[in-house]
């Protein structure tokens, strides 16, 4: 099987988030600072150069944070007259922070506060519609200095993460994700808290040959007499091409993490062969998989 190869990206070290109110921007310092930036919300414009220095020692070979996403918006009042020379100061310091303007449709910008019940920051007295159309027309200007614009009217919280994991993982594919496969014995109980749970109590089982009841999935002989039944190869082949189609859609809506559980009689024998079995492939492939074995002790 070909290896899978993730090729990564150049991305931003210094983004600053801005936009309309309720378009989406505390949920893309969410998602980011899942991806690994430091993230700060409503900085203060009087803070952005100081701030520019932490990301640009004097040495420039070891900042003090590697990646930084900052949101400042019509609450910072020196915001919309300040934020452009605020730019060019950091553009002599040779920082060009990478500015993402979110916003969305009226209509969907009054179904968003109206179901948060929350008030609109720029609201004068005039109503809510009359308060994001203020906002949009103040912030006119600062949208003209974005480097991308997102519209989010279209996008629920988790297709609003799948785009920002694309854009700002440095991964064509998204997060690099791990893969847990845990071996269990039904006999014991199911694990909690595995994603998919695949049974194993159809394949042949060990212990009922007397020579390797006492022995583990882990065993030479206990893998050499599993690899003689075709159904234990036909199964694994299945779950595998199961999990090559799925972990890649997982890892596109920027999933981290996924535990697939195997599950025989007794934790001991099937289950964690097939586990070791589908760890190496998920190699192979190209995934950072581990494998453990809740009950083969037991």
């Amino acid at each position: 099987m070909a290896k899978k190869t993730q090729h990564k990206r150049d991305l931003p070290g210094f983004v600053i988030i801005t936009g309309l109110s309720g378009s989406g921007m505390s949920s893309a310092t969410d998602s980011l600072e899942d991806l690994g930036y430091f993230c700060v919300d409503n900085l203060p414009l009087t803070m952005l150069s100081t701030f520019g220095r932490l990301l640009v020692p004097a040495d420039r070979r070891n900042p003090s944070i590697e990646k930084a996403a900052l949101v400042i918006n019509i609450r910072e009042r020196q915001f919309l007259s300040e934020f452009p020379g605020e730019l060019k100061k950091l553009a002599k310091k040779n920082l060009a922070p990478f500015v993402v303007f979110f916003e969305a449709s009226d209509d969907v910008l009054q179904r968003r506060f109206s179901e948060t019940r929350r008030p609109h920051p720029a609201d004068q007295g005039k109503g809510l519609l009359s308060s994001i159309r203020g906002e949009r027309k103040a912030l006119a200007e600062i949208r003209k200095l974005a480097d991308l614009i997102i519209d989010t009217s279209e996008h629920t919280v988790h297709t609003l993460r799948h785009l920002l994991v694309q854009k700002f993982s440095g991964f064509d594919d998204g997060v690099p994700i791990k893969v847990e496969v845990q071996s269990f014995g039904h006999k014991y109980g199911n694990p909690r808290t595995v994603d998919l749970m695949f049974d194993v109590r159809h394949l042949p089982n060990p212990y009922f040959q007397k020579e390797l009841k006492h022995l583990t999935g882990e065993d030479a002989e206990i893998i050499k007499y599993l690899d003689k039944q075709p159904e234990v190869a036909e199964t694994i082949q299945k779950f595998t091409d199961l999990l090559l189609y799925l972990l890649p859609r997982y890892q596109r809506e920027g999933k981290s993490y996924v535990t697939i559980g195997i599950g025989c009689t007794g934790g001991r024998h099937r289950s964690v062969m097939v586990a070791n079995s589908l760890r190496n492939t998920l190699k192979d492939a190209g995934f950072d998989a581990t494998s453990s074995h809740r009950d083969i002790q037991k």
